[in-house]
């Protein structure tokens, strides 16, 4: 008679395995980091060879435990999605998405009315980080950031590039009434707005636009874009910003961008998705979406 697989252990062992840490696996399962060390130690004793060995003060699984751990949770994730499609259609799903905030605000929040299009059972729940450089933490589906697609950029991570982003000058409407900018070298009468959290976008936009950097101008400094923004809208001076993440407020006459071909690439926006996260048929849905809404 075959031996029962001992699943539990094997749960364990997948994110141990993922994490290189008793530790953190017990931190993300509740678990003791002994009770981890018993699980593990239960499934070597049932596939008869060892699966990690101590790296200084970590437990590294071993070469062969890798590519089964990547099985592992390949396997979790058919049998989520088997699960889904079996059970209650109408039951209610919950995707949770972290955003940067004025990403979110300004471009994933207003168009997810018609992501939820046809899905009336899904809720997308939104939770916003300060910065695009805030660790990744757990407590989401699928995070949002501006970076690189490269494997090596998010190494516990799928990602999948769906948004790219160019700066430009932007400026309140009522603004540009008083006091026009009819050539770049005008900014020199208004006061340019910026953010600690994008140290470079003047810099860079001075650049592209062949201006001096005048240590004589006008400058605030705000702690983060997201008021920045706002202090552009109420016509405190000019300022730096993504499209097509404004794309909106330029639409609805909130914002003009006076000198549009003068542009800076940025990099793009790119979907995460752990590694080891179900891969459900809404997830897979809710990444279709971002490419297509993306697609310039």
């Amino acid at each position: 008679m075959r031996r029962p697989l001992p699943l539990n252990a094997l749960r364990v062992f997948e994110i141990a395995a993922r994490t290189s840490s008793y530790a953190e696996a017990g931190a993300e399962l509740g678990l003791t980091h002994g009770a981890v060390s018993r699980q593990i130690a239960l499934l070597e004793t049932w596939l008869g060879q060892r699966l990690f060995v101590r790296t200084g003060r970590r437990m590294t699984a071993t070469p062969a435990a890798r590519a089964f751990a990547a099985e592992v949770s390949l396997s979790f994730d058919r049998m989520t999605a088997a699960a889904e499609a079996c059970g209650r259609p109408s039951a209610r799903q919950i995707l949770r998405v972290s955003a940067p905030t004025t990403f979110a605000l300004r471009w994933l929040i207003p168009r997810l009315e018609r992501f939820h299009a046809g899905r009336p059972q899904v809720e997308v729940a939104v939770t916003t980080v300060t910065t695009l450089h805030d660790e990744l933490r757990g407590g989401f589906d699928v995070a949002i950031r501006r970076g690189s697609a490269e494997r090596s950029a998010w190494p516990q991570y799928q990602a999948t590039p769906f948004l790219k982003e160019v700066d430009t000058l932007i400026a309140s409407p009522a603004l540009l009434e008083r006091d026009p900018l009819r050539h770049p070298s005008d900014i020199v009468g208004h006061v340019l707005l910026g953010s600690e959290t994008r140290p470079g976008d003047w810099s860079d936009w001075l650049d592209r636009a062949g201006l001096a950097h005048r240590s004589n101008q006008r400058r605030r400094v705000f702690d983060h874009f997201f008021v920045t923004l706002q202090a552009v809208v109420d016509g405190f001076g000019i300022g730096v910003g993504p499209l097509p993440v404004l794309q909106a407020d330029v639409l609805a006459g909130r914002l003009v961008t006076p000198f549009p071909t003068i542009t800076v690439p940025r990099t793009g926006y790119v979907a995460l998705v752990p590694f080891d996260a179900s891969k459900t048929p809404l997830l897979g849905a809710f990444i279709d979406w971002l490419r297509v809404e993306g697609e310039p």
